[in-house]
This record gives structure tokens, C-alpha cells and sequence, in this order.
């Protein structure tokens, strides 16, 4: 493996501990990494050695041929790649040590909410609770149709999940008798020992109230725009309505290697920073041909640029 530079030691001046500071973290290239699960691993466990407070994964069952009678459209297909979150995860639960594994975003409205309840909480008991379930409605009918779960009503399925869901990790036998679930005195055992959180992506209105009022943090797609800034105002707003501060609700945003400079880097997790964003991934794929150490030494080029904005994790 190539040599890339250690995240630098806690003391530097430049790391001095500041809660406007940015946590660091990785996006998992999904698309190119592979299926070796020892490039897998080398991968998971060099973004922790370079300080990734966190990695993140992205999350599509089924990709659509675009040459499909009707057509298809959407930024992935059936010869883009993606890892089953829950599976991976599980298997870098035991791979790694420190860094937090977050999904961005499941599609769970598409999932047995039960089930998905029982797989996270798996994956944070194996993890010692350094597990994040972040979750969105998506987009591809393509995966409902397949996993026979109606297209409609995603945003109030979703809602009852997470509301099932978080009972399930925290109690004992219950009755539930919601719109799309039911449940009669059962449970999922064992349990996680610490709440999961869950953040929410959308930008639509009803998104952003549903974030402010059922998440503990907010995964937005765009860029450090004023449509950012007003979605988190509205939700601060929400919030604050509800008795609810933001000092313990994570914006979760990414930044892009492909297409980049540290100059634009820094501008970019400035912007970031200046909105009230706590963490920030570099996702290092789609910028051309390379390796696992090849998207290591971006992950430390991308970390120096932005020293002092965004904090590694030792």
C-alpha cells in the first residue's frame, strides 16, 4: 500500500478543539471498489487511519436497464454498483474500530420496517453502537415495483417506520397498529444498548418538518447554497417551535475529489462550515482510474487542503 500522511496529531495548532469545526469523513466509492473484500477492508480501514471520523455508503437494491421498453431515466442504472448497507457494514463493524458507519440515504420505505429495525440493530451492537441510519424516500420505482411496495405514500410510510422502528430499538414487547404497520405484543431482541439516530435527506417542505421532527440530523444532496441555508433555517425554525435546539442535530454534507482543487475545497467546506454543517465526507470516485491506495492519497490530499475546517479523528 502506498504511503500517505497519518492524520495529524491532536495538538497541531490547527486542530485545537472548536465546535464549529467540521467532523471528517469518507465516502465508501461504491461504484469502483470492488467486490475483494480485502480491497474492501484496506479501504475502510485506511480512511480510519487517515482520521474519517465516519464513512458513508450510498443505497440502491435494483438498477433499470435505460434501453427498457418506455425508457428509463436516473443518475444510476443496472451497470452502476452498490453494496447492501446493512451486509457491509456488518462486515466492517469487525474491520474497523472508531469510525461511525452511516447510510446515505436508505431507501427504507421500499424495506420491511421490522426488519430493517432488526438489521440495524445488529449492525450497532456489532459496531459498539458507532452505527447512523440515515434515510429517503429515492426516487427509482423500478426498486418498489421489484420489492412490492407501492410507489405512493413514501414520506408517510417512511415517517411511521421511523416512529416503529425507534420503539423497536428501545422497548420491550408492544402493540402497534399504524397505516402500513401492525404489531401485536412482540418485539426484536437483543437490542441495541444506545439509541441508533436517524438523519433524513429530502428538501421538500414536508421533508424538512419531517427531519425537524422525527431526525436527529439532516443528509442534504446540494451544495452550500442559500436553497441550504433556507432548508436548515426552516428546520431550526421547526425545531425551536417543538422545544427542540440544533446542538445535538447533525447536517451531514459531502464534497466532491472529481472536478476539484484545495482552493475550491476549502471555498466549498467554508461555505459549509459557515452554514452550521457538523460533518463533511469526500466521496473520491467517479475522478478517474485508480486503486485503493489511489483513493486513500485523495482522501489525505483532500484532508490537508481543508485542515482547520474539517477535523480528523484520531
Amino acid at each position: 500500500m502506498v504511503e500517505v500522511a497519518a492524520a495529524p496529531e491532536a495538538g497541531d495548532d490547527h486542530l485545537m478543539c472548536d465546535p464549529s469545526v467540521m467532523e471528517f469523513g469518507v465516502v465508501i466509492p461504491h461504484n469502483e471498489i470492488g467486490t475483494d473484500p480485502g480491497a474492501i477492508k484496506a479501504f475502510a480501514q485506511g480512511a480510519e487511519e487517515l482520521g474519517a471520523g465516519h464513512l458513508m455508503i450510498y443505497d440502491h437494491v435494483l438498477g433499470a436497464l435505460r434501453d427498457r421498453p418506455g425508457g428509463f431515466k436516473g443518475p444510476y442504472d443496472s451497470d452502476t454498483a452498490f453494496h447492501e448497507p446493512f451486509v457491509l457494514y456488518g462486515f466492517l463493524a469487525a474491520c474497523t474500530e472508531n469510525v461511525e458507519l452511516v447510510t446515505s440515504v436508505m431507501v427504507l420505505p421500499q424495506r420491511q420496517a421490522a426488519l430493517a429495525a432488526k438489521q440495524a440493530a445488529e449492525v450497532a451492537m456489532l459496531s459498539n453502537n458507532r452505527f447512523r441510519l440515515g434515510v429517503g424516500i429515492g426516487w427509482n420505482k423500478v426498486e418498489y415495483d421489484a420489492l412490492g411496495v407501492p410507489f405512493g405514500q413514501k414520506g408517510a410510510r417512511l415517517e411511521e417506520q421511523v416512529v416503529f422502528m425507534k420503539r423497536l430499538w428501545e422497548e420491550d414487547a408492544f402493540s402497534f397498529d399504524g397505516e402500513f404497520h401492525s404489531m401485536e405484543l412482540a418485539s426484536i431482541f437483543p437490542r441495541p444498548s444506545a439509541p441508533i439516530p436517524v438523519s433524513f435527506g429530502g428538501s421538500a417542505p414536508a421533508a424538512l418538518e419531517r427531519c425537524a421532527r422525527l431526525g436527529d440530523g439532516w443528509i442534504p444532496l446540494g451544495s452550500p447554497n442559500d436553497k441550504s441555508a433556507a432548508c436548515i433555517d426552516a428546520m431550526r425554525s421547526t425545531r425551536e417551535q417543538l422545544g427542540l435546539d440544533m446542538s445535538n442535530f447533525a447536517i451531514h454534507a459531502q464534497a466532491q475529489y472529481a472536478g476539484g482543487d484545495p482552493d475550491r475545497w476549502r471555498s466549498h467546506a467554508e461555505k459549509w462550515q459557515a452554514l452550521g454543517c457538523t460533518h463533511l465526507s469526500i466521496a473520491t470516485h467517479n475522478a478517474g482510474d485508480t486503486n485503493v491506495d489511489g483513493y486513500l492519497a485523495r482522501i489525505a490530499e483532500y484532508r490537508d487542503a481543508v485542515a482547520g475546517i474539517v477535523q480528523p479523528v484520531r
